[in-house]
């Protein structure tokens, strides 16, 4: 079983910047990969960042360029730099992590509860 709990979201001005932090704590032998998604109202959770264990990363296209995701593997905590927001960045984020239980090939995946971003004109 695995908690995760999000950190750092707010209200900020267009052009600002947020740092997002998902701390992860339970039982599991190995986290696998983390990840951030969004959702903002009347939208589907879509892909923000992702970063697995070799510390390969991925991002949507709408953030490319401006998000960066890295990850503290000591402290099982993945970060979201956000910069040059965007009033469409506006949305609930959430963390993700995919984790192995055992030391197997077979993951689990785990949400946290998420935490507002709000964009300002």
């Amino acid at each position: 079983q695995v908690q995760l709990v999000e950190s750092g979201g707010g209200l900020v001005q267009s052009g600002g910047s947020l740092r997002l932090s998902c701390i992860a704590s339970g039982r599991f032998f190995s986290i696998r990969s983390m990840g951030w998604y969004r959702q903002a109202p009347g939208k589907q959770r879509e892909l923000v960042a992702f970063i697995d264990f070799g510390n390969d990363a991925d991002y949507g296209d709408s953030v490319k360029g401006r998000f960066t995701i890295s990850m503290d593997n000591g402290k099982n905590t993945v970060f979201l730099q956000m910069n040059s927001l965007k009033p469409e960045d506006t949305a609930v984020y959430y963390c993700e992590t995919k984790v192995s239980m055992s030391g197997s090939y077979v993951l689990e995946e785990y949400w946290g509860r998420g935490t507002q971003v709000t964009v300002s004109s």
